[in-house]
């Protein structure tokens, strides 16, 4: 018996370490496991739990033009950050924050004691200056960190406002380009990280963790900002001397969309766009607004009629007694009485619209709708800004005899300022239509490498080179010898055509005395390297023509950016017809090497700007050759041989 239960006792106690082993060995692994293969996981864990981050914003990109210089930046704009649980005396911290900060004691002693993790004190701790900032460092406050923040800046106020847009308190893109590119704009957050108990208190032991932030890719533009520049200050000109509605403006390069500047008014500046009612910012009137275009829209017809063989400008004549009927409908030339016997090169030249009736008639409606549309009207270009409107063309099979013959010299249609420019842009650079855009590359913000680069995107071939031709020379003609004379620019060819469209009321009927003004014009007129469109609403003041009113702005605008981007100056232009009022150019005498005593001689024609002193004249602007009003002034330089 005794040795039964002996067996007995054995056999239970060897179970029983079996189980012992078997527990310990899961227990082994369970740890093991642990250690080697979760440990990551749950240090991880744990120190999200203990940790607080404290993030840091990064630089947003910059925008530049397309030589680099700067129109959208940042500013330093720190940001005070309050860790309510570290503040040791929350009334005597509120206290000190209310006086660096300027604002209410009661509101910063609100903030602070918070049951939260980090707090701002907002709007007064938010995006403050350099010495407030400072000021607040050496207070030493418990719990009160000094965040490095930024705020958008735009060193040229409303230049190029309604595209460059503007972003918010966040650094958030709310319109216009910084809405558009937000994205590559923005960059990634960056943070500090610090470790904390269960009460929130800073763990000394543990170290701080800094990740930096990722600034943002900057954005170089095809603007170029001395074109922008001129348009700018052109448009505040025609603001001030005829009070219209609105202003718009464009400037692109024909040979590949990009635009070289664009504006309108009313403006706003982007910085203070809280100012400003959301119809002035929202509203891009270039790529947004339309309304009939008028008589630039016969550059289309005159291109349709060419290609097709429809006309030849010197060989064919139109006689014009002011009026022509159309399906019982009279229809009249904005000459009283007509411009009589001429060729079709001077029915360009004069603006003619029943000479341009009949070249629609000649063409038949769905020829010319098919050139309209296949110049892009009717539909969006495609340029990278938001807002962009189609433009409202008549359904064919609406198009009666009536319908043609006003479509011919444009009147029933409705188009955008965007979509006429690269329309009249593919008519004189050879045919072809391009599609638009202002973003050139991004930037890597550190290195200004190109990450990302635009190519022209060409969409299609409209009409032949040989037509393209023959429409530049009939358009430089309007500007010498029609219409828009007074675009005409001495040492340039210039091409164009004058546009005034009666506009559309409310109630759909045609308004009096209120109209939407515009010429649209290109240089070097046998090789254009810009395009250039004005559009003036209801000018106050004056006599509603495109010629009278928007034509010497856009010759202006050619004049002084051919200029500015070096383009030389050339021969072999046609003259420019002189009428009255208008006073022939003069030429510049070569005053080098002569006496100062000689300058009264010349100063019946020109003004005379003396620089320096000295007896002799050793230098002069502008140069001696070159053709200029009469009355303009002549910079001279004065020295000793």
């Amino acid at each position: 018996m005794k040795r039964i239960t002996n067996m007995v006792i054995q056999k239970r106690i060897v179970t029983v370490f079996l189980f012992a082993v078997i527990i310990i060995g899961i227990i082994l692994f369970r740890l093991g496991y642990v250690q080697l293969i979760w440990s990551d996981f749950l240090i991880g864990q744990a120190e999200e739990l203990w940790s607080r981050d404290i993030v840091f914003e990064p630089e947003r990109g910059k925008i530049v033009d397309r030589n680099g210089e700067v129109l959208a930046e940042n500013v330093s704009a720190p940001t005070v950050m309050v860790v309510p649980r570290q503040v040791t005396s929350h009334e005597q911290t509120a206290k000190s924050l209310a006086d660096a900060l300027d604002m209410p004691y009661d509101a910063a002693l609100e903030t602070i004691k918070k049951n939260e993790r980090i707090v701002i004190l907002q709007p007064e701790g938010r995006k403050i200056s350099e010495e407030k900032a400072i000021a607040v460092q050496n207070l030493n406050l418990d719990g009160v960190y000094i965040a490095e923040d930024s705020k958008r800046y735009y060193p040229k106020g409303p230049y190029l406002s309604h595209v460059l847009g503007f972003s918010g308190i966040d650094n958030q893109g709310l319109t216009g380009l910084e809405l558009s590119y937000d994205e590559q704009l923005s960059g990634t957050e960056g943070s500090l990280s610090f470790y904390s108990d269960a009460k929130g208190k800073k763990l000394a032991q543990k170290a701080d963790k800094y990740t930096p932030p990722q600034d943002g890719m900057n954005l170089q533009l095809t603007i170029d900002h001395k074109v922008q520049t001129i348009i700018e200050r052109e448009l505040d000109i025609a603001v001030e001397k005829y009070n219209p509605d609105s202003v718009v403006a464009i400037a692109v390069d024909p040979d590949n969309g990009s635009v070289l500047g664009m504006s309108s008014r009313p403006t706003f500046n982007p910085g203070n766009y809280q100012e400003i009612a959301a119809e002035v910012y929202n509203r891009n009137l270039p790529i947004w607004s339309t309304y009939e275009p008028g008589s630039t829209f016969k550059i289309i017809t005159l291109a349709a009629a060419l290609e097709e063989n429809k006309v030849d400008l010197l060989e064919d004549e139109y006689v014009d007694d002011g009026s022509i009927e159309v399906g019982g409908t009279q229809l009249h030339c904005w000459k009283r009485g007509g411009h009589g016997h001429q060729t079709f090169l001077e029915v360009v030249q004069n603006s003619c619209n029943p000479g341009f009736i009949v070249m629609g008639q000649k063409l038949g409606k769905e020829k010319l709708f098919s050139y309209i549309e296949n110049f892009g009207f009717g539909s969006k270009t495609g340029i990278d800004l938001q807002g962009e409107a189609n433009g409202i063309l008549f359904n064919l099979e609406r198009v009666g005899p009536v319908e043609l013959a006003t479509t011919s010299f444009g009147q029933g249609v409705s188009v955008t300022p965007i979509q006429q420019v690269m329309a009249v842009s593919a008519a004189v650079n050879g045919g072809n239509l391009y599609e638009p855009y202002i973003v050139q590359a991004l930037l890597d913000p550190v290195t200004g490498e190109v990450v990302d680069k635009k190519e022209p995107e060409l969409k299609r071939r409209v009409i032949s080179k040989d037509t393209s031709e023959q429409v530049r020379n009939a358009l430089e003609h309007v500007v010498a010898l029609g219409t828009g004379r007074n675009a005409y620019v001495e040492g340039y060819r210039v091409g164009g055509k004058t546009g005034t469209a009666q506009k559309v009321g409310k109630d759909g009927r045609y308004m009096e005395n209120n109209y939407v003004v515009s010429f649209i014009g290109f240089a070097p007129a046998n090789d254009p390297e810009i395009v250039v469109y004005v559009a003036v609403d209801n000018p106050k003041g004056t006599v509603q023509f495109g010629g009278t009113v928007a034509a010497p702005i856009v010759g202006t605008v050619i004049g002084d950016s051919l200029r500015a981007l070096g383009v030389e100056k050339q021969d072999g232009g046609i003259e420019k017809a002189y009428q009255w009022p208008d006073t022939p150019a003069i030429e510049v005498p070569n005053l080098i090497g002569a006496s100062k005593s000689d300058l009264p001689e010349y100063m019946i024609s020109l003004q005379i700007e003396t620089l320096g002193e000295g007896d002799y004249i050793i230098d002069q602007a502008p140069a001696p050759g070159e053709k200029v009003e009469e009355g303009s002034k002549i910079r001279i330089v004065l020295g000793d041989k």
